[in-house]
């Protein structure tokens, strides 16, 4: 990171430096405007910022930073850059980065990118995020809790107070699929209750144990009795609004992608996958759609 750190800045200084040898042999250095015409972006909250980037040459050279209010406007749309910094460009990346920001370098949460080709206008899509789209992404889920029982015992008749990412059986079967994500993202299951979202843990797979498992904070009794699949079961440590156990029947359940790290207990604005839980348990699933309405679109002009 350290060797790619320092080639950026220097690759970004030989750029200004040309700019001012052209300025010292008497041509005039010009400034053109980039135009952002974006939609779907959220507030970010406190410590991060949108950053725009130009890629030039392979090196990204930023056009600047903004934020982004709860109506969803942006605090700037338009963006002075040397014009033929600007005019070389081939693609543009927005990226959400800490604020502030010790590294010159775009952080790992591309959010979109798309290419200027041969015109003046990039049209942005999601990524680079993960390895392909989520055009293509499926899933189930069901409703049981697991980890309040001891494994020889019988069910205790309880099982709307738990969802599980994948299909009942034994033991049960993972059923997402859902495009492996880039560093800088992970996925986060969710249950909405009374217009709350209640998390059931961030997860990079959907075959193994999410990130709650162990934790003091979660919300199993016993999360080593859990299945190795994404869910939870809502017994402890309840959050504000809420009322424990949660029964999960009939409430919306939702996958969303999340900035790693995240600064917001909420979902992000990326939520691949949307479901409804019926009100039967195990050996019931329910199915997920896919949610690509969600993803914040747009497009650059220079």
């Amino acid at each position: 990171m350290l060797r790619k750190t320092i080639f950026g800045i220097l690759a970004i200084s030989f750029i200004v430096a040309s700019c001012n040898n052209d300025d010292d042999a008497g041509n005039v250095i010009t400034e053109s405007n980039l135009t952002l015409n974006l939609s779907g972006l959220e507030d970010l909250g406190e410590g991060y910022l949108y950053e725009g980037w130009v890629i030039v040459n392979g090196v990204p050279v930023s056009t600047g930073t903004f934020s982004v209010n709860a109506s969803g406007e942006l605090s700037n749309t338009t963006f002075s850059l040397n014009t033929e910094v600007l005019n070389a460009a081939t693609a543009f990346v927005l990226s959400i980065e800490p604020n502030p920001d010790p590294n010159p370098l775009p952080a790992d949460t591309k959010l979109l990118s798309g290419d200027f080709g041969d015109g003046n206008t990039a049209t942005l899509g999601l990524g680079p995020i993960g390895e392909g789209d989520f055009s293509e992404a499926s899933g189930s889920f069901f409703l049981r809790t697991p980890t309040d029982e001891a494994p020889e015992t019988a069910n205790n008749m309880n099982d709307q107070y738990g969802v599980w990412f994948g299909t009942p059986g034994m033991p049960p079967a993972a059923s997402l699929s859902l495009p492996a994500l880039n560093a800088g993202w992970k996925y986060e299951g969710w249950v909405v209750s009374e217009g709350v979202p209640v998390s059931t843990g961030t997860f990079v797979a959907g075959d193994r144990a999410d990130d709650n498992v162990g934790a003091a904070d979660g919300f199993s009794e016993t999360a080593s009795n859990g299945p190795q699949l994404p869910g939870e079961d809502f017994f402890r440590n309840v959050p504000s609004g809420v009322t424990f156990p949660l029964d999960v029947r009939e409430k919306t359940v939702v996958i969303s992608v999340e900035p790693d790290p995240d600064n917001s207990a909420a979902p992000f604005s990326l939520k691949p996958l949307v479901g409804t839980a019926g009100t039967d348990t195990a050996p019931v699933s329910y199915d997920f759609s896919v949610n690509q309405a969600s993803f914040p679109t747009g497009s650059v002009s220079r």
